[in-house]
């Protein structure tokens, strides 16, 4: 009996797996077996190739806790844009919010806590750093982040079958832009 016969559903979170199956199908001693057999690496060369750059204004205007990850890190906000924006990041998981795509890992030098005390409320395309992950708040929302800047990229967009734009694995590079570049492309300060 192949394994998808017996495997009811399959829920991600962003350690773990949860694989629901069928027991008058399969043991769980046969299903742990065949799960450790399977070769996980992918074979798709053209989506690990694929990066999708997010133009992004790093300005200290919108930048509300440059300045902090600035003192907290000891580090220039001129490093802090460009190490956060020389890096490609991952799309580890998406929850918190739908769109909400926790990315990482940010370079320990920029690695920085979450807030004392969340936001009220957070604008929608700010581009924020929490710990070792990096993240763009999909819509006003509450939020504890670190902001570093925003974008007009839309992480949320009810048309689309799973909502967000992104999906686990995909690669993000955050390509800094002026902020003439940034209002031409709809953006709002």
């Amino acid at each position: 009996m192949c394994i998808r016969d017996s495997i009811i559903d399959v829920v991600p979170s962003y350690t773990t797996i949860l694989i629901t199956f069928d027991i008058f199908n399969i043991s769980l001693e046969k299903l742990q077996n065949q799960i450790l057999d399977i070769n996980f690496t992918s074979n798709n060369q053209e989506n690990e190739s694929t990066i999708i750059e997010i133009p992004s204004y790093y300005g200290e205007e919108v930048g509300l806790d440059l300045k902090r990850i600035s003192e907290i890190n000891n580090i220039s906000v001129k490093d802090i844009i460009e190490i956060h924006s020389s890096q490609i990041y991952t799309v580890f998981t998406i929850g918190f919010a739908p769109g909400f795509a926790y990315l990482g890992q940010v370079d320990k030098k920029i690695a920085t806590p979450r807030l004392d005390s969340p936001r009220r409320i957070v604008k929608k395309g700010s581009i924020a750093i929490a710990d070792t992950q990096t993240a763009i708040y999909p819509q006003d929302s509450p939020g504890g982040w670190n902001i570093i800047g925003l974008t007009t990229f839309n992480m949320f967009n009810k048309e689309l079958d799973n909502l967000c734009p992104l999906s686990m694995g995909d690669k993000i590079k955050f390509k800094p832009i002026s902020q003439a570049e940034f209002i031409n492309l709809g953006g709002e300060i």
